[in-house]
């Protein structure tokens, strides 16, 4: 074209209709792949002229094309919101109109793409000028909105209405809505506007479009025209329904400048099962709750049921799945929409609920064996859905009578068999491939854990009732058992050793935290189950060794002690993690250490442990990989049991009965490996295979990671084993080897400088600072004295570029950066002596190593850290 295409809004009809081929040309051929680049051009220079609007609404109304209307509608909103500023009043309302009467006047046309086009564009225009129209410029183009869902123009113009309003919403929602190049104070106001003003009257204007046609379609001997309208009405109450309800604190969040319109990109993937909470507020009552809505939607669901019960399609047809997402969503709803009636209302609601959401799941093995004949698993996941958003708002008590006004058992005890069933498929049909069954698993893990993460008023977990408990004993067994198949399974699968460990002890953490609080809830029964399997695994290694392939059993001996470690203790994150409570209460009367069911199965894993240090064993059993979960365990083991330092009833002045007993145990089992009792041997082990690790598995980066930055590391946080640590021989023999040894050397930079820190940190545990000091002294000599002597060799420039050398310094320099880490007053002298004495040195490697990247760098920290230390020394 040659002349710009802005100038078509002057009104010459030549010029429009050339515009209008012009671009349709272009669709086509970007369609067809022929000079896309001058394609795009065209269609650039549309949504960039001035004022393009009369030649759009031609385009809309005229091409036969429908990618030229699409791109049409999409220059009006482009120019719309650039030139928003210099819009009459009047232009801005007409733009508005045109696009409402569109999607109206073409309600029956095939391309919906189209009309959601035109439909979101007005959407924003509207939104766009939300804060500059009057109340009763609003109301009118609502009318117009209102009369088509209504249904009073037929039933295309209905659902044109209803997909405008699900436009709307999701413009207005922080996490859908369209960037304007606007400060965010603009989009929450819009928002809080919207949802005092209008957002009830869409929710109540679809609800009756959806009951006006629901008794067609359910009459209908076949697919009609309301279905489309019903599925659509449904989807917007459900979009509804996840509104962030939260309008009122706004103004108040943007005071306290908290981001309510945040970037999604930059969020991490929510889970599969998350539930979001429906507070809509006492207002919302009437429409939601007394109105009669959620039996209606049950009923109408249950009739699809009963209309269709041999037709497996229509379970994810749009219809199907918008009502279950509805009813899923209503199992959300809590706050002040119900009245301060100690729940009972909402139990009423929730119960309204379970009894047709229940008909989805039931009888468990009968639906998992019909999944397995071919019918889609939907329902049965957005039945799991629907528990874990009951989970949520309730608490376990609550949550397992919902059904016994039913049934003859609780909800709990559904949770329990639905689970049974899913892991008895799992086990049955071991995949890579991602299959219903873990999806459902994941779901119902997560229902277990909203339940039993519940806090009561006293800041305790909730019970579970006796039946509950039960379930959750009967559950953990078949989960464990799943897991030692699974396992079993890996031995003989294709997985990179690497990227199963990762998943493993990484991906699978929030699994086994789950797997952790079932196993607690029903603690009397699955600690002496989880001995029982770990005693027997490791009998049965021993029995077969030197006839038999150990592969299998070494592989649930590893899952063994990923579960175990995730029931015994919690992981610290930067505090000491406590005994768990369930522990403590289940044992309270159990006061000989030698017959206390965690001590005796922590016992036979700390045995397990020390047989590594054997060098057959070690060569027979102990793979990297085993000793990984080896390292895992004693590493989050030792945060709560190894040298505890504080008792569970000290200074406390009065206990009830109960309580005391419970404080005892709980003592017992602290004592197991106390200071005074077999904390030092226990300590001492861990040492050794600590060393043992370096020395016999160079080169396994996720096994030196873990010893060093999580076993070790660990230890020295704690000032009472440090105090212990510094007096044993394996400790002293950790320390020459890191000095002196070259196998060291194989750790690669970051295990160097934890190492060091962790060495260096433990001289705190001395009894003087001059026995602090001179530890630093030895530990660091040979480092300096290698540096010193390297840096002054005649031919340092030629042997320099070696691989051999570069590695030798590296790691050197790392050490050192590690040992200046761990600083404090009484190691400060001896640390700033070992800096001082290399400075001139480091220098020297400086200039030597000018050309390569990481050895500056390197040179530069050290030079940095020694000057920080001179800071402290002056100022201390």
């Amino acid at each position: 074209m040659t002349t710009p295409l802005g100038f078509a809004g002057q009104g010459d009809m030549a010029q429009v209709q050339a515009t209008m081929q012009a671009i349709e040309l272009a669709c086509k051929s970007i369609q067809i792949n022929v000079n896309p680049a001058a394609a795009e051009a065209t269609l650039l220079s549309l949504c960039q002229s001035p004022r393009p609007y009369q030649t759009c609404q031609f385009i809309l109304e005229n091409s036969q094309l429908p990618s030229a209307r699409f791109q049409a509608a999409g220059a009006i909103r482009d120019a719309a919101l650039r030139e928003w500023g210099i819009l009459e009043a009047d232009e801005k309302r007409g733009l508005i109109s045109f696009c409402l009467c569109f999607i109206m006047k073409h309600a029956n046309s095939v391309e919906g793409y189209v009309l959601g086009k035109v439909a979101s564009v007005a959407a924003q225009l509207l939104k766009r000028g939300w804060l500059d129209f009057t109340a009763s410029e609003k109301d009118a183009f609502f009318l117009e909105v209102k009369q088509a869902v209504d249904g009073s123009h037929g039933l295309d113009v209905q659902f044109s209405g209803i997909r405008f309003l699900e436009s709307l919403v999701s413009e207005f929602s922080p996490s859908t809505s369209t960037a304007m190049g606007l400060p965010r104070e603009f989009h929450e106001q819009c928002l809080i506007s919207l949802e005092q003003d209008y957002l009830k009257a869409f929710y109540s204007w679809v609800q009756h479009a959806a009951f006006n046609v629901s008794s067609r379609v359910v009459g209908a001997v076949s697919e009609v025209p309301e279905a489309n309208v019903c599925a659509a009405s449904l989807r917007l109450m459900f979009q509804i329904l996840t509104w962030d309800f939260g309008g009122k604190n706004a103004i108040e969040n943007s005071m306290r400048g908290m981001e309510m319109f945040h970037d999604e990109t930059k969020q991490g993937s929510p889970k599969r099962s998350e539930c979001v909470l429906v507070q809509p507020g006492s207002a919302w009552h009437d429409l939601l709750i007394s109105s009669g809505h959620v039996g209606w939607l049950s009923n109408f669901y249950t009739a699809l049921r009963q209309k269709f019960p041999s037709e497996g399609y229509w379970i994810d047809c749009p219809l199907a799945v918008a009502a279950r997402k509805l009813l899923v969503q209503f199992c959300s709803v809590t706050g002040t929409i119900f009245p301060s009636d100690s729940g009972h209302i909402q139990k009423q609601h929730l119960m309204q609920l379970l009894s047709g959401i229940v008909m989805w799941m039931e009888p468990p093995d009968a639906v998992s064996q019909a999944i397995k004949l071919g019918k889609s698993e939907s329902e049965l996941l957005d039945g799991c859905r629907a528990l874990m958003s009951v989970a949520t708002v309730t608490n376990p008590l609550v949550f397992d009578e919902l059904l016994k006004s039913l049934r003859t058992y609780g909800t709990l005890t559904l949770l329990s068999v639905l689970m049974c069933e899913v892991y008895k498929d799992l086990m049955e049909n071991h995949s890579e491939e991602e299959t219903w069954s873990w999806v459902a698993r994941d779901i119902l893990l997560d229902t277990w854990t909203a339940l039993l993460l519940q806090m009561d008023g006293s800041g305790r977990n909730h019970s579970l009732p006796a039946e509950g408990v039960s379930a959750a004993a009967n559950l953990f067994a078949l989960i464990v058992e799943s897991e030692l198949k699974a396992a079993s399974a890996s031995d003989f699968s294709d997985y990179d050793e690497h990227d199963y460990a990762q998943a493993s002890i990484a991906a699978m953490d929030e699994r086994l935290s789950s797997y952790a609080l079932i196993a607690r809830a029903a603690i009397g029964t699955t600690i002496p189950l989880l001995n029982e399997l770990f005693s027997g695994r490791v009998m049965r290694l021993h029995q077969g060794r030197g006839f038999s392939d150990p592969t299998e059993t070494l592989e649930q001996l590893y899952s063994l002690l990923l579960i175990t470690g995730h029931v015994l203790a919690d992981e610290g994150q930067g505090e000491t993690p406590l005994v768990p409570k369930e522990i403590e209460s289940q044992f309270a009367n159990i006061l000989e250490v030698d017959k206390h069911p965690v001590v005796i199965l922590c016992s036979s894993i700390l045995r397990f442990a020390e047989q590594s240090l054997d060098p057959e064993m070690r060569a027979s059993f102990f793979s990297p990989r085993l000793m990984e979960a080896v390292v895992w365990f004693l590493a989050r083991w030792t945060s709560t049991y190894l040298m505890p330092s504080v008792k569970t009833g000290e200074n406390k002045s009065s206990h009830g009965n109960t309580q005391l007993l419970s404080e005892l145990s709980t003592n017992v089992l602290l004592s197991f490996c106390g200071e005074n009792d077999q904390g030092k041997a226990v300590l001492d082990i861990i040492i050794r295979i600590s060393l043992s690790i370096f020395v016999s598995y160079p080169g396994e980066k996720d096994l030196q990671e873990l010893t060093c930055c999580q076993l070790l590391h660990g230890l020295v946080k704690r000032k009472n084993v440090i105090s212990h640590l510094v007096t044993l021989e394996s400790w002293s023999d950790l320390a020459n080897a890191f000095s002196n040894e070259r196998v060291l050397f194989s750790l690669n930079a970051a295990h160097q400088r934890s190492l060091a820190q962790t060495l260096a940190i433990s001289a705190s545990g001395m009894k003087t600072s001059e026995a602090s000091n001179q530890y630093i002294k030895s530990l660091t000599s040979h480092m300096t004295t290698s540096l010193v002597e390297l840096s002054s060799k005649n031919d340092l420039k030629s042997i320099a570029q070696q691989p051999d050398v570069i590695l030798l310094v590296s790691c050197l320099l790392e050490r050192l950066r590690g040992v200046a880490r761990a600083s404090e007053p009484r190691t400060q002298k001896s640390i700033c002596e070992m800096g001082f004495s290399v400075m001139n040195t480091v220098l020297i490697f400086l200039q030597a190593y000018k050309d390569e990247v990481n050895l500056c760098f390197f040179c530069f920290l050290h030079v940095r850290l020694m000057e920080t230390c001179s800071q402290r020394i002056v100022g201390f």
